[in-house]
């Protein structure tokens, strides 16, 4: 009888690439954190100031939150009409953009662009040049969360869109169904509840951005956080950050509950 044959085990992977990655890595922190000047001595040199700050944070000053409860709840209030007046315009723009549903470039390709654009402009600017056109208050602020919630919809929901099942478009589009019928009966059933919750962690993201958009005269909450720093009262700004992280967080429950029934 012949021998068995020695059982053949694959050959164990090379870690060469491994090892390139973390030294990219490495080189890549090590750049950056000379270009910007940066460096670990520096920050244990700051760390007392650090401590200052905080100590002189604390106690909160509790009277001041019967001043700042109807800031924060215009906060909130902003944050509502911003992810709103967002979401109804990303939802047509998302159809646009997404390829399985808009198949000719001359429409896809522009709606890419704009939504590129819009998702380039960070929140702070966006509140500043509303703040300089309407005004100091919360208009500009509900605009500039508009603007950003509009980019951040639109980029969620196109690329949910694009990954639906042809299946169900295949066949209403074997049985004659217009474009309208295809997008109602065959698109939007399959990604609503997706979008949904894309909605919701928007809005909980755009109560954050509210509360620093008063920073540049927008409104809301942040206007008094700024009037705290500004006279040295980090007593009454850390009231304003007790006050928004319980709202944060209350938002963030509710809002994790419902997306929690609709995926």
């Amino acid at each position: 009888m012949s021998a068995p044959a020695k059982p053949s085990y694959p050959e164990k992977p090379s870690r060469l690439k491994l090892y390139l990655t973390i030294v990219l890595l490495l080189v890549l922190l090590g750049g950056s954190a000379v270009r910007t000047d940066a460096s670990i001595p520096q920050l244990i040199r700051g760390a007392p100031e650090m401590g200052k700050l905080l100590a002189d944070m604390l106690p909160p000053d509790w009277s001041y939150f019967e001043k700042i409860w109807d800031p924060m709840m215009e906060t909130v209030q902003m944050a509502v009409l911003g992810t709103t007046l967002g979401a109804i315009f990303a939802i047509p723009l998302a159809l646009l953009a997404a390829r399985n549903v808009t198949r000719t470039p001359y429409l896809n390709g522009p709606a890419r662009f704009i939504l590129n654009l819009v998702r380039t402009i960070p929140d702070l600017l966006l509140a500043a040049v509303f703040a300089a056109i309407f005004g100091l208050g919360a208009t500009a602020g509900v605009l500039a969360l508009a603007v950003f919630s509009f980019g951040l919809i639109t980029k969620l929901a196109y690329e949910s869109i694009e990954a639906i099942d042809p299946g169900p478009l295949e066949a209403m589009t074997a049985v004659g169904a217009n474009k309208l019928q295809w997008i109602a009966f065959g698109v939007i059933p399959q990604v609503l509840a997706t979008v949904t919750a894309y909605i919701l962690y928007t809005f909980e993201v755009n109560v954050r951005a509210a509360a620093v958009l008063g920073l540049v005269g927008a409104g809301g909450i942040g206007l008094y956080l700024t009037r705290s720093l500004d006279q040295f009262r980090y007593d009454r700004a850390s009231s304003v950050v007790i006050l928004t992280l319980a709202v944060v967080l209350i938002i963030d429950y509710v809002s994790t509950k419902i997306r929690e029934k609709l995926l």
